[in-house]
This record gives structure tokens, C-alpha cells and sequence, in this order.
């Protein structure tokens, strides 16, 4: 693999109702420097002389999102014209670090994006989220990967992914201080837009330390391989992706139990399901499940990264201690507010107005 370079630490935001101002930068004068001159100490050791508590570490895709907002999706062999365009940052793995970022708990990002604009672009939407860089990599032989966004009036979208160096660079081994700081981790969220291998790989490091790991169904159209599964603490589709990983029913709650019981039987302790506006609800093996309705949104603009902040917000919640009700209700309301709001990473809520919400529905 070709010479990869790193990013240096900006200054952490506070844990506790942080708001990020409309010209937030953490370090305003930052360069992008090579790993070798940046990394004096363990990035674990950094974490923990920064912060009392430990991290949410998040490995996993990052992108840049072309946004088209059409009335309708075309049919084959039809072009249509887009009422607007725009391009944002996005990828799974860093709309979830986002979310942790700005919900106020310290973040890390371990990831990949080309050595090209796309890339800096997302670079710099992680920083001014919050999120802790100096662990994620320019790959130059791979462009940054991207993902076309077709987003309907209803707020409802389709979404074509091309991996880029999300898919391709890794190296075949982890590198020491990313593993490192999975290790230190207070919890890890992993997805499935970055090789399945890796994702393996990580969680078993993360999984011989006591770090509880959280997999996201979301990403590539494929059986999950077992070595993965047997490392993960929380499994987390939507009941969409549960009914295709599982071949079966998911239209009644009945039925996605069931499917959730086969997942317990594929090696899976627990099951976090997002049921979009019906809520949802965690299965522990041999518990009765946990049921969480959807907080209502004011209205519903855009629901690209909702189900990446309900996970990530779970992930926060679960990792300061919080039950299982509040976990799944921290979570619902962060998703709630983010289907207000246009783009994945600008829809991130901070703290504030998460508990906020909270504090209105009680």
C-alpha cells in the first residue's frame, strides 16, 4: 500500500450541551501533516488523558453525497430533470461520528478518503462536527468514495454508492494505533461500506479488550460472514435489511420478532431494529423486547441519515450508562430531528436540543 498521511488532533468540544456556532472550526489554523510527524503518544493514551470517559470510536465509510432532488425517480431509459443539486459530505461511518461529535461525546473517526477534493471536503465536515481525525487516512492510488442522492418531496430517497477508497487501500493488517484505540474504546460502531474483512478484523480487537461492538446492517447487499457476527455485541438493521438478511417476513412485529430470533441463532445476542416511523425496538435473547414508538417530526424534509443517528445516538447513550428505555429514546428523538433538516452530516442534532426534545414529550 502506498504512503498514507494522517491528520493532527483538533481540540476536543465539551461533553455536556455543546451547540456548534455556524463557524465552528476547533482549529482554524490546522495542516495536514504525515502520521509519522503527529503521533507522538498512543491514540488511546491521547483519549484518555483528554476526556474521563471513554470514547465512541467509529470505523467505517466516509463520502461525499451528490444530493439531486427530483419529483420522482425515472423509469428506464428516461431522463429527468433535477429541481436542484448540491454536494455534502455523508458515508455512513462519518455520519455516525458526526452524530456522536455533535452530541458532545469524544469521537474518533478511523476511515479512508482519497487524496483529492471529495476528500478534504469530508475532512473538514468531520471537524467542524467535532470529531477526532488524526485517525483517518489519504489514500492516493483510490478516489474518495461518493453516493448519488435521489431525495423525492415526500423526504424519502435512493441512494447509488460507488466505494472508492472506502473499498479499496486498506491495509492487510490494522494499523497499530488504530488498533490501539479500538482498544480503548468505550464503544465501537462499525457498518457495512467498507470491506467486510476489516470490519472483522477490528471488532475482534475490540471484542478481546471488552469493547462492546455495535454493527450497522447498512451498506453492501450480502450475507454477513460469521467470523464477523460472533464478534458483535448489538446487531442493527432496519427492518428492511433484517428481512433480506434473515430471507424472511418483516410486515408485522410478530414477524420481526421471529426474523430477530434468527438472528440470536446466527450468534447475535442482541438485535436493535429501526422500524422508521412505527419506532423501534431491541431484542436481547431470552428478554422480552424493548419497544421505543418514533417521536413525531414536525415535518419530515429528508430522511438520508436517520437511521445512522438513531445508531450513533444509541451508541452515546449506551456508553454514559444510560438503560435501555433511555438509550432508545435518546435515540429516537436525535432521529427525529434529524429528518427535519436537508444532507446527512447537516442533519446531526447536538445535545441540547436532543434533551430538549426529550424534555418536551415527557
Amino acid at each position: 500500500m502506498k504512503a498514507i498521511s494522517r491528520l493532527p488532533l483538533p481540540s476536543p468540544p465539551s461533553r455536556r450541551h455543546w451547540s456548534k456556532p455556524d463557524n465552528f472550526n476547533p482549529n482554524p489554523n490546522l495542516t495536514h501533516l504525515s502520521c509519522a510527524s503527529t503521533r507522538s503518544s498512543s491514540a488511546a493514551a491521547i483519549a484518555a488523558s483528554l476526556s474521563p470517559e471513554k470514547p465512541v470510536v467509529v470505523v467505517g465509510s466516509a463520502n461525499v453525497d451528490i444530493y439531486v432532488e427530483i419529483d420522482r425517480l425515472p423509469v428506464a431509459g428516461e431522463t429527468i430533470a433535477a429541481r436542484s443539486g448540491r454536494t455534502l459530505a455523508g458515508g455512513k461511518g462519518a455520519n455516525q461520528a458526526c452524530c456522536g461529535g455533535r452530541l458532545g461525546h469524544p469521537t474518533y473517526f478511523v476511515g479512508q478518503v482519497g487524496d483529492d477534493a471529495h476528500g478534504r471536503l469530508i475532512e473538514d465536515a468531520l471537524r467542524c462536527g467535532g470529531v477526532r481525525l488524526d485517525c483517518i487516512a489519504r489514500v492516493p492510488a483510490a478516489p474518495s468514495g461518493h453516493a448519488v442522492v435521489m431525495l423525492e418531496p415526500t423526504g424519502q430517497n435512493s441512494i447509488i454508492i460507488v466505494g472508492g477508497a472506502n473499498m479499496s487501500g486498506w491495509p492487510k493488517e490494522p494499523r497499530g494505533e488504530d488498533l490501539e484505540l479500538v482498544r480503548g474504546a468505550g464503544i465501537l460502531l462499525l457498518q457495512r461500506e467498507i470491506p467486510d474483512w476489516v470490519n472483522t478484523q477490528v471488532a475482534q480487537a475490540a471484542k478481546s479488550a471488552g469493547v462492546p461492538v455495535i454493527l450497522d446492517a447498512g451498506g453492501v447487499d450480502s450475507p454477513i460472514p460469521k467470523e464477523l457476527l460472533i464478534h458483535v455485541d448489538i446487531f442493527s438493521p432496519n427492518e428492511t435489511e433484517l428481512a433480506r438478511l434473515t430471507a424472511l417476513p418483516t410486515d408485522t412485529f410478530e414477524q420481526i420478532s421471529q426474523a430477530a430470533a434468527k438472528c440470536h441463532e446466527m450468534g447475535v445476542k442482541q438485535v436493535l431494529v429501526k422500524l422508521g416511523a412505527q419506532g423501534s425496538a431491541l431484542f436481547v435473547e431470552g428478554k422480552e423486547p424493548v419497544r421505543q414508538p418514533a417521536i413525531p417530526a414536525a415535518e419530515v424534509v429528508d430522511t438520508t441519515g436517520a437511521g445512522d443517528t438513531f445508531t450513533a445516538a444509541f451508541a452515546v447513550a449506551m456508553v454514559e450508562g444510560k438503560s435501555e428505555k433511555e438509550c432508545l429514546r435518546f435515540a429516537a428523538a436525535a432521529a427525529s430531528l434529524c429528518v427535519q433538516v436537508k444532507g446527512a452530516i447537516p442533519s446531526m442534532p447536538d445535545r441540547s436540543s436532543v434533551i430538549e426534545l426529550l424534555q418536551s414529550v415527557q
